[in-house]
């Protein structure tokens, strides 16, 4: 799993043509909230190795936050095939990130 956010390299209408289960999480590499979401995600995120995931920097000026109405850090937004299936914002557990993935890519 990728461990850093990486600068915005996409736009908003760019995303929504990605083909598949995509998780597009925003936030940065410095907040605490960010950081510890990584100890529930990282479990998840290896049992489902379909699903894409790109770590989005945000902050004030970024479009793509924005475009996404990103208030708090970290957001987590799942994505198939351009859509929205579910949407976490700082999760404190594994069941909640685990049902994101459910709901994502249509098993559990």
């Amino acid at each position: 799993m990728q461990t850093a956010y990486s600068p915005e390299t996409f736009d908003h209408d760019s995303l929504l043509h990605i083909p598949g289960p995509l998780l597009v999480e925003f936030g940065t590499n410095w907040c605490v909230h960010c950081q510890a979401a990584r100890q529930y995600l990282a479990p998840v995120m290896a049992e489902y190795p379909q699903v894409r995931h790109m770590q989005v920097e945000d902050g004030p000026g970024r479009r793509l936050g924005r475009a996404f109405k990103v208030k708090l850090w970290p957001t987590m937004v799942f994505m198939r095939d351009g859509q929205e299936v579910a949407r976490l914002v700082r999760p404190s557990h594994t069941g909640l990130i685990e049902e994101a993935f459910e709901q994502l890519t249509g098993q559990g």
